[in-house]
C-alpha cells in the first residue's frame, strides 16, 4: 500500500483543491501524446508528478520538477 506524503514546491506547501486535506499518495504520470504514441515513442513523452489526496482522491498533476515530497511519520496521520 502506498505510503502518505506531504508536498511543496519552495517554501509553499501543497493541499488539496478540493477538499484542503495536504496528505497525498504520489506516483510518476506520463503526460502522453497522440503523435509519440503513434510512432511507438510513449516512452519519451514528458512526466508530471501525480498527487492523490489521502482524503478524497481528487488528482493533481505537477509538471514542476522542484516539487518536493517529504515522508509522513506513523503518529501524524
Amino acid at each position: 500500500m502506498a505510503k502518505p506524503v506531504r508536498a511543496a514546491i519552495g517554501d509553499v506547501w501543497i493541499t488539496c483543491v478540493f477538499c484542503k486535506g495536504d496528505l497525498f499518495r504520489d506516483r510518476e504520470v506520463k503526460l502522453n501524446s497522440t503523435g509519440m504514441e503513434l510512432f511507438k515513442f510513449g516512452w519519451a513523452n514528458e512526466s508530471a508528478t501525480g498527487l492523490i489526496c489521502w482524503n478524497c482522491g481528487y488528482v493533481h498533476l505537477f509538471a514542476n520538477t522542484d516539487i518536493e515530497l517529504y515522508k509522513v511519520k506513523k503518529g501524524e496521520i
